[in-house]
């Protein structure tokens, strides 16, 4: 009987197949890369919101960073930018510690900070034309000593691959499943996409690894 379970378990796990990585050059439905196609696809079919994904994704990143750092809360002065100041009170009002803006001087980052959370650049950049001010603030990354994490793609990366302009961080924190510049980031790797119905998981070929207990993330 235990030679049965054990044949058994082996040809289960001979049968699972790898992680997805989300790649933009592949199209469905002829007009939307795969991570835009599932986006869609979730605000439009399964009415999720998108604040409410935003929620979702904010609460899984804020959970792998305390998993890998000491959590500081810190509120900065509001930036007397109209944008700034919306986004700052929606942070404050989340309990998320936001800079209006990034000093440019590296050795004040350093000293002043031991976390730098890398959020600027998502998906859709175009790396080969990044604009002022954040070709700016990318210098900047590049020079600091102290960690970053960076949610979804590290800012400088290409989504199909590593870039050699782009930033270094410590810590990945993939949202919805991995994007295929992953494959080559050698850090903590950690996916928030447990809240991703099973039809969309099957639909695209997922492969979602186990999420442990009621976690929202798991590293992988």
């Amino acid at each position: 009987m235990d030679k049965m379970n054990h044949s058994s378990a082996e040809a289960e796990a001979e049968t699972i197949e790898p992680l997805r990585y989300l790649s933009t050059s592949v199209f469905v439905s002829g007009s939307k890369g795969e991570a835009a196609a599932i986006e869609t696809e979730l605000l439009r079919d399964y009415r999720f919101g998108q604040q409410q994904l935003i929620e979702i994704w904010g609460q899984a990143c804020a959970l792998a960073i305390t998993k890998e750092y000491e959590p500081t809360i810190y509120h900065p002065k509001r930036s007397s930018h109209s944008l700034h100041q919306d986004f700052t009170v929606q942070c404050e009002k989340m309990d998320i510690p936001f800079l209006s803006y990034l000093p440019t001087e590296v050795q004040l980052i350093n000293d002043a900070y031991n976390l730098v959370i890398d959020a600027m650049m998502g998906p859709e950049a175009d790396c080969a034309n990044i604009k002022e001010p954040y070709s700016g603030i990318l210098v900047t990354l590049k020079q600091i000593k102290i960690p970053i994490a960076s949610v979804d793609v590290p800012s400088g990366w290409d989504v199909e691959e590593r870039s050699q302009d782009g930033i270094n961080p410590e810590v990945l924190i993939s949202l919805t499943a991995p994007k295929k510049c992953a494959t080559s980031f050698t850090g903590k790797h950690f996916l928030a996409g447990r809240f991703l119905p099973y039809d969309i998981q099957k639909k695209y070929e997922l492969n979602l690894p186990d999420f442990p207990g009621t976690d929202c993330l798991v590293e992988l």
